[in-house]
C-alpha cells in the first residue's frame, strides 16, 4: 500500500512538473526549452497563422531563442541560433505552401529577387503538410538555416541575409497575420 501511495505521489509530481515546463496554443504542446546543436533555446512565444478573411486557423508557431525579447529586431539578428516550428492544425498542399513563400518573400525588406535560388530550394524541399505534421527552421549562426519537414532535414539554405529574410516574414512590418507575430514576441496565443 505505502509503495502504491509514493508511486502515485511521485506520478503526479511528474505530471505537474512537466504541465509547468510546457505551453499550451490552441491544444498544441510546446516545452519551455529545447537543446538544439549544444544551445539551450527558450520559448519566445507561441503564435497562430489565421488565414483568409475568414482566420481559418493554419498552424502554431513556437519560437525559441537564447535570450528571449518582446523586441523583434535581436530575434531576427542572424547572431544567435534560434529555432521556429510550425505545427500544421490542417492541412496544407506544397502548392499552398509554396504560395505562401513567395508572397511572404515579396514583403521583406531585402525582397523577392535578392532571395529568388534559395526561395527555389525552399520551394522545392516543400511538400504536401498534415494536421500535426511540423515544419522546422534552425538558425546557425554564420552558417544559415536548416529546413527540416516533418522530421526529414531536407539540407541548409546557406547565408546569414537570408536567415534575417525568413526570421523577417514572422517577425518584420508585414508579418503573416498581426495575431501570429505578437505570440512569438511573447503575448496572447491568438
Amino acid at each position: 500500500m505505502l509503495r502504491r501511495t509514493v508511486f502515485s505521489i511521485g506520478l503526479l509530481t511528474a505530471m505537474v512538473l512537466s504541465a509547468a515546463q510546457a505551453k499550451e496554443c490552441k491544444g498544441v504542446d510546446f516545452p519551455e526549452h529545447l537543446q538544439v546543436s549544444g544551445h539551450d533555446l527558450t520559448l519566445n512565444g507561441l503564435g497562430m497563422r489565421k488565414a483568409t478573411f475568414l482566420k481559418i486557423n493554419v498552424y502554431v508557431g513556437a519560437l525559441y531563442v537564447t535570450r528571449p525579447s518582446h523586441d523583434p529586431q535581436p530575434l531576427i539578428d542572424p547572431a544567435t541560433p534560434a529555432q521556429l516550428i510550425l505545427q500544421f492544425v490542417r492541412n496544407v498542399s506544397a502548392g499552398q505552401m509554396r504560395d505562401a513563400w513567395n508572397e511572404a518573400f515579396e514583403k521583406v525588406p531585402s525582397g523577392k529577387a535578392a532571395f529568388a535560388p534559395k526561395i527555389a530550394t525552399l520551394d522545392s524541399w516543400m511538400a504536401d503538410m498534415k494536421t500535426g505534421e511540423r515544419l522546422v527552421f534552425t538558425r546557425v549562426p554564420g552558417v544559415g538555416i536548416e529546413v527540416t519537414v516533418n522530421g526529414a532535414v531536407k539540407g541548409t539554405i546557406a547565408g546569414d541575409d537570408f536567415s534575417r529574410a525568413l526570421m523577417a516574414i514572422w517577425l518584420g512590418d508585414s508579418p503573416p497575420n498581426p495575431e501570429l507575430k505578437s505570440g512569438l514576441l511573447g503575448g496572447a496565443c491568438g
